[in-house]
């Protein structure tokens, strides 16, 4: 499974970038706010240091507006995958930008319906927000495993990109659901490098070397 980080923070981007973790970038208007600053050259500089799929949102909600910001956003570089709303229009710009080669995340899925019709349009992601449904008394976990069984049944090449991801415990699910692709906020994909216990071994590894140091220190 393949690991995004859903953020526009530069530096978080970098430090989980080398450490080898990140497969691609997912953004939005409301991250790239929260950052401040000039959104083009953020965006410039993530696809700078992001190989991977780098996905930026069209913020029209027409069809030609989205086309038109879809073809400027692909500019920024050949691994730019363009987010499109799940709108009758998101999916009519879905279908165009697809057959012109430029890829599309089809964002804001909350049902298996959406899903569907996204890949029916061509899309090369559908972005199920699990964290939103649970928020409402869903359980978001479940939308994951109705589209992934959509998607085999019929051999649909769109890839389930999860989104929302609240806690670490939605990466193993996603994982043993078959998901393709999960985004992360930083916090969580934090929380994942952590456990007391290796914590608790490199604390006693570390103390039981610095003992042998002294005993050997004090035979010489």
């Amino acid at each position: 499974m393949k690991i995004f980080l859903d953020t526009a923070n530069l530096d978080e981007i970098r430090k989980y970038n080398d450490m080898g973790l990140l497969d691609g970038i997912t953004t939005n208007p409301s991250l790239l706010a929260k950052e401040g600053g000039d959104p083009h050259e953020a965006m410039e500089e993530i696809t700078r240091i992001i190989k991977g799929d780098v996905s930026l949102e069209v913020v029209s909600t027409d069809y030609d507006g989205m086309m038109k910001e879809g073809k400027k956003l692909r500019e920024y570089g050949d691994h730019v995958v363009v987010k499109c709303p799940m709108t009758g229009e998101g999916l009519r710009a879905c279908k165009s930008l697809s057959e012109q080669g430029i890829p599309v995340n089809v964002t804001l899925v909350f049902s298996p319906n959406q899903a569907l019709l996204a890949a029916k349009a061509g899309a090369k992601y559908v972005s199920p927000f699990i964290g939103r449904l649970d928020d409402i008394g869903h359980t978001g976990m479940d939308l994951i495993k109705e589209i992934k069984q959509i998607f085999t049944n019929y051999n649909f090449s769109t890839q389930i990109l999860v989104a929302s991801v609240r806690h670490p415990q939605h990466v193993i699910d996603a994982a043993k659901t078959g998901a393709d692709v999960v985004t992360l906020p930083p916090a969580v994909l934090g929380k994942m490098l952590g456990h007391a216990l290796t914590d608790k071994g490199l604390k006693a590894f570390l103390e039981d070397w610095e003992k042998l140091q002294a005993e050997n220190s004090n035979k010489t």
